[in-house]
């Protein structure tokens, strides 16, 4: 049976759909970086996505290649997550998706050195005909967040973010999100997408969203 993060580590990957307080231990992803509204047809973001799966499908197969991963088990490939940003704003501003700056991510297995992530990169090149420069081995710790189970469209997440900062502030908690930068040690907002948009309807998308937070 391949390990599945998500059934596994259902406190990072399935929360209720009311707000909740998390801490978010350091993960290891494959990353790419941009900008840009993600809806652009062709744009960078969606070329990104088609890297990281290259990327993350390249490594989960290696077991029928010649190539040997130490400590190598078979996974489900995790959930694409992004984290996304605008310089100026805090949070995000969802009426100008152009200005947007973004992490696009995929988490890694322990067994998934630097080094082993290079070989996959150069695999995943050759194998596709593609370039894999701008795919990067990226260490994430979020540490303390308020999380919460969105379901619906994308466009109608503001709702969401509400009800998370208004339960943060009962706590007695504030976001604590960067305004630039795409560093390690800055922190945004952060989605998980459970599901496929190109096959489920809107209202019944579920995506993860986390903020990080500090003591008001």
């Amino acid at each position: 049976m391949a390990f599945d993060y998500k059934k596994e580590y259902r406190e990072f990957y399935l929360p209720k759909k009311r707000p909740e307080l998390i801490t978010v231990p350091p993960m290891n992803f494959a990353a790419v970086r941009g900008k840009g509204d993600p809806n652009e047809e062709d744009g960078a973001y969606k070329q990104a996505v088609g890297l990281l799966y290259g990327a993350a499908y390249t490594i989960k197969m290696s077991k029928h290649l010649e190539h040997r991963i130490e400590g190598y088990f078979d996974f489900v490939v995790p959930p694409l997550e992004g984290l996304w940003w605008q310089r100026g704003v805090r949070g995000v501003d969802y009426s100008h998706k152009e200005e947007f700056e973004w992490i696009s991510m995929i988490r890694l297995p322990e067994f998934v050195t630097e080094e082993e992530f290079l070989w996959a990169k150069g695999e995943a090149a050759a194998k596709k005909k593609a370039d894999f420069s701008g795919v990067e081995f990226f260490t994430y710790e979020e540490g303390l967040c308020v999380q919460c189970m969105h379901v619906g469209p994308y466009d109608d997440e503001p709702a969401t973010v509400g009800a998370m900062d208004a339960f943060a502030g009962e706590q007695g908690y504030v976001a604590d999100m960067s305004d630039m930068g795409g560093l390690n040690g800055s922190r945004f907002h952060h989605e998980i997408y459970l599901s496929d948009v190109r096959k489920c309807r809107p209202e019944n998308l579920k995506t993860v969203i986390r903020h990080p937070v500090r003591r008001a």
